[in-house]
């Protein structure tokens, strides 16, 4: 009877662990490069997009997300359809994007993200309230980003990385300069 019980208790345990391996999950996600890792980040006018390499994944499918701040730009124009000219300052905007990888594209525990690009911000701005009254209408034209955050799920609700990264100065279009950026 010991003996039988002996031999159940190493199955379950060899069972369980295998479970454990066939699950395995992210232990120790970073950017892939160590100390010379680079996120690229690109103003597009309205949106922002990131990419770059991740490592230390482990199986399953992951979501990247990424928040940008920024200082948008617009411009008023009047029931009769005159501009103004540019200079309005709307609040900042939090604007966000998303992408999903399966785990099919994870190789060695490192993938590529590259499809990571914000939604661009509600315009015209509902109420025009940087403009002289709500009949006007207020559109924003440009957005200067100063910050963004990237969170990295896998799986998804699971989160295993994020990083803050700000511009120092703000983003003015184009790829944003390496020695602008600064992430923890």
């Amino acid at each position: 009877m010991i003996r039988k019980a002996s031999v159940l208790m190493i199955a379950i345990v060899f069972l369980a662990g295998a479970a454990i391996a066939a699950t395995a999950s992210a232990g120790n996600v970073h950017l892939k490069g160590g100390k010379n890792a680079q996120l690229v980040f690109t103003d597009k006018g309205l949106t922002l997009s990131a990419s770059g390499d991740l490592a230390g994944l482990g199986n399953g499918d992951i979501l990247v997300t990424l928040s940008a701040t920024g200082n948008p730009t617009a411009t008023c124009t009047n029931p009769g359809g005159k501009k103004q000219p540019p200079g309005q300052n709307p609040a900042p905007v939090v604007l966000t994007g998303v992408q999903s990888l399966p785990q099919s594209q994870i190789k060695n525990g490192t993938v590529h993200f590259g499809q990571l690009i914000t939604n661009a911000p509600v315009s015209p701005i509902p109420g025009a309230p940087g403009c002289p009254n709500h009949k006007w209408t207020e559109a924003i034209t440009n957005v200067s980003f100063t910050s963004a955050a990237i969170t990295v799920e896998q799986p998804a609700g699971t989160v295993v990385l994020t990083l803050t990264c700000t511009f120092t100065p703000a983003t003015s279009g184009g790829t944003v300069p390496k020695g602008t950026i600064s992430c923890r």
